[in-house]
């Protein structure tokens, strides 16, 4: 597979959710990615089912049972000659296995070693079993979505896997320049926790300004214009128009003459509006919406499941999703790349 990353070798030892997301994020990019598999998946592993393919996109898989002394050898010759490893156990599990960075610089000075945990390496959690969720709560970004002393919403249950995947991945990448300048080999510890707080900039910079959180009415959890409203079919849509000249627009799209677009930050009002606004959204479906809203500066999108959003002209242009063997949906590589002249 040609890509950014091509001739890149790195050695996967098998895991469940941001391990593999990053080993398939690098398959993508080009690099050429060895899987040594367990002989037996864990009970965990068998609940994701067809999953297994999609984690394995792009990738060659080798079974080996590190337990045993010539196995072990086997992926210690084959770490020995990539350029990256990416492992997710507890902190010290591959040092007890004679597999850890002090043992691989012997045979690889200059290997990169990616470590993804959900405490990181070090700290009074490090040797603690967490998820994702757990995560999201420690770092701060679960309490962000609670609006005043409401239960916090159950995010996604990829986004601290997806983000300490993409993070592992920045951070080898980062690592393989730092490699071609020194020749010296590096470790990225790489705990989603310590990612996710780093990827929460935005919300960090929104609270600090007084827009998300606190006594005050903000933009993000309170104003009419940023929102999530449910359609007469039971459908739901978002509504994003947070710069002046898009807040205008969406009035005029939706024939709110009698609305002021200067008055737009004029907190006072915010409650009156979000109701009407409500009101009026649940008087047409989600589709009717689309077509009125969809492809114009108003700031606007369906809420789509993720069958819906693979079919959606847009993400059917960009490419943006495929599916496996087994029928399942999957998002394809991203960023994109191009020449640039």
């Amino acid at each position: 597979m040609s890509g950014p990353l091509h001739g890149v070798n790195i050695v996967e030892f098998e895991a469940i959710g941001p391990g593999p997301l990053c080993g398939r994020m690098l398959a993508g990019m080009g690099a050429r990615v060895t899987v040594i598999a367990r002989p037996a998946s864990s009970k965990l592993q068998a609940q994701f089912g067809a999953a297994d393919l999609e984690w394995s996109r792009g990738k060659t898989r080798l079974v080996l049972d590190l337990k045993d002394p010539a196995q072990r050898e086997q992926a210690l010759r084959l770490a020995a000659g990539a350029d990256a490893l990416i492992e997710g156990n507890r902190p010290g599990v591959m040092e007890r296995l004679g597999l850890g960075p002090a043992a691989l610089a012997l045979h690889n000075p200059a290997l990169v070693y990616g470590r993804m945990t959900g405490w990181g390496q070090s700290g009074p959690l490090a040797q603690t079993a967490g998820h994702d969720l757990n995560y999201a709560a420690l770092s701060g970004t679960l309490a962000v979505s609670a609006h005043r002393g409401a239960v916090p919403i159950l995010p996604p249950a990829v986004a601290g896997d997806g983000a300490g995947a993409l993070g592992l991945a920045f951070g080898i990448a980062c690592a393989l320049f730092e490699v071609r300048r020194t020749g010296k080999g590096k470790v990225v510890d790489a705990a989603i926790v310590d990612i996710m707080a780093m990827v929460g900039g935005i919300a960090q910079w929104a609270e600090a300004a007084g827009q998300l959180g606190g006594e005050n009415a903000g933009l993000f959890h309170d104003s009419p214009f940023y929102d999530v409203y449910r359609c007469a079919d039971g459908g739901f849509i978002t509504i994003g128009a947070l710069e002046p000249p898009f807040y205008a627009l969406l009035l005029e799209k939706l024939q709110l003459t009698d609305i002021d677009p200067a008055a737009q930050f004029d907190r006072a009002a915010w409650p009156a509006l979000k109701g009407r606004l409500r009101v009026l959204f649940l008087q047409r479906t989600r589709q009717a919406w689309c077509e009125l809203l969809e492809g114009t500066d108003a700031c606007f999108a369906p809420v789509l499941s993720l069958a819906e959003a693979a079919r959606h002209p847009h993400n059917v242009a960009r490419a943006n999703f495929a599916s496996n063997a087994a029928g399942a949906l999957f998002g394809n590589a991203a960023p994109r790349f191009s020449d640039l002249a």
